[in-house]
């Protein structure tokens, strides 16, 4: 992370398919968000799958994809689709959305 702040910011959205609900991966992603240094979101999607979508550097954000990849939730993992998106800075924090 750039402690002067002026590390180009990017944003991903991942879609992460698996047995990802019910199972606590929200309060799981949003630990290791915190611990990567991310801001964003997570939420539960209608078919069964879970939603993140985060910015930061692109070093963290790769650093918090790895955690997801390999935490101990990542058994029930059944794959991860990332999408790049235009960082927009309206995060502060990473948030559970119900």
């Amino acid at each position: 992370m750039d402690p002067t702040g002026n590390e180009p910011q990017r944003r991903y959205r991942w879609k992460i398919s698996g047995t990802v609900q019910g199972v606590g991966f929200r309060w799981y992603a949003r630990g290791l968000a915190e611990k990567a240094g991310v801001c964003g979101w997570v939420r539960n999607l209608a078919d069964g799958s879970v939603e993140i979508v985060a910015e930061g550097t692109e070093e963290a954000l790769r650093r918090f994809e790895g955690m997801v990849r390999t935490g101990y939730l990542a058994d029930g993992i059944a794959g991860i689709d990332r999408k790049e998106e235009p960082p927009t800075g309206e995060f502060r924090a990473f948030k559970i959305v119900f």
